[in-house]
């Protein structure tokens, strides 16, 4: 019998710097018992390899092992689509309801969720996420933010998405990167109402 997992979230990795944040999201979220949808782009992989030393495979069900494995997942907790799988349940408003998480999100794809490119599966994911009126948080990582970059985010947040960008706080005086990383973790499953234990609320005793 098939173990049950708590509703699916779907996760983006895009290419912008901070592929820490998307993969410790994942960790969190299967931490927490949900089904975990990924998508990675091609840009993403090579910044995962730059940034955290992990050779993550291109092929969906390797790289769902590939992250089953890294995470702790259970089998069938994670499930990967390739970039242009049109018949992933994300790809269309009739498929299973899911929120979604862009994180890290670049600058060029902030762009196309604005837009309405959808020139792959991550944009047309963002797309019915925000036909559907579903949960779409966005996490960018760029300084500084040009004028396109503001009004691209204002479109987004009017039409109900949620701009999280990945700064972190260091009131919660972190010891490490992995705190502070886990401070941009915190806050979003603070937005997807999901329990956690990454740190203490603000007013709560650690």
């Amino acid at each position: 019998m098939a173990e049950a997992f708590s509703p699916p979230v779907s996760v983006a990795l895009t290419g912008a710097s901070g592929a820490q944040y998307g993969l410790r999201l994942i960790e969190a979220l299967v931490a927490a018992g949900h089904e975990v949808w990924v998508m990675v782009s091609k840009a993403a992989h090579l910044v995962i390899a730059t940034e955290t030393g992990a050779e993550l495979p291109a092929r969906p069900e390797r790289l769902a092992e590939a992250l089953a494995e890294r995470s702790g997942a259970a089998p069938g907790q994670i499930r990967c689509f390739a970039r242009e799988d049109w018949m992933a349940p994300v790809a269309s408003g009739s498929g299973a309801p899911s929120a979604m998480v862009i994180c890290p999100c670049s600058t060029g794809t902030l762009s196309a969720v604005a837009t309405g490119a959808s020139n792959n599966l991550i944009e047309r994911a963002a797309d019915v996420a925000l036909k559907e009126r579903r949960r779409l948080i966005l996490v960018p990582r760029e300084t500084p933010l040009s004028a396109i970059h503001l009004e691209h985010m204002l479109t987004l947040s009017r039409l109900g998405a949620v701009i999280l960008p990945a700064a972190p706080g260091f009131y919660h005086q972190p010891a490490s990167i992995d705190d502070l990383v886990d401070f941009i973790v915190a806050r979003i499953l603070n937005q997807l109402g999901i329990e956690h234990r990454l740190m203490p609320r603000w007013g709560e005793v650690p």
